[in-house]
């Protein structure tokens, strides 16, 4: 069952390192203004876009497994049908835990999957939202 206690949620927003799929290049999209928020509150952020070589001064990854980076979270801002291939490229790597769907992003089968993996899985919450009211 997907992520819904705060308790949950604090312990996840303990995470430091986040990959952002679909992370933008564009201020004012969501995409964007919550990966920069992330990066202001201390968190590793390493964006993931096959369309951007760089944000936040940072290089953009063309997909996940491009990422050589220790990575805790995946927080995604792609369309819930995108998800699923996401989950698979999640599953090949041994060191996320958790697989974060932005406010709006969906799909309970990928969901299941992460957890039948043994990691935890957030539905359309956002990240930014969350830490601002869980944060001490």
């Amino acid at each position: 069952m997907p992520v819904e206690t705060d308790e949950e949620l604090r312990t996840i927003l303990e995470n430091d390192s986040i990959a952002v799929v679909g992370c933008s290049s564009s201020p004012g999209k969501a995409a964007h203004d919550v990966p920069a928020y992330l990066l202001e509150h201390g968190y590793d952020v390493h964006p993931v876009n096959p369309f951007a070589a760089e944000i936040f001064d940072r290089p953009a990854a063309d997909s996940l497994d491009e990422l050589e980076e220790s990575i805790d979270v995946v927080c995604v801002f792609r369309p819930s049908d995108e998800v699923d291939g996401i989950v698979d490229d999640v599953l090949e790597r041994e060191d996320v835990d958790v697989v974060w769907m932005q406010l709006g992003i969906s799909d309970d089968g990928a969901a299941a999957r992460v957890e039948d993996s043994g990691r935890q899985a957030v539905q359309d919450r956002c990240m930014k939202v969350e830490h601002r009211r869980l944060a001490d």
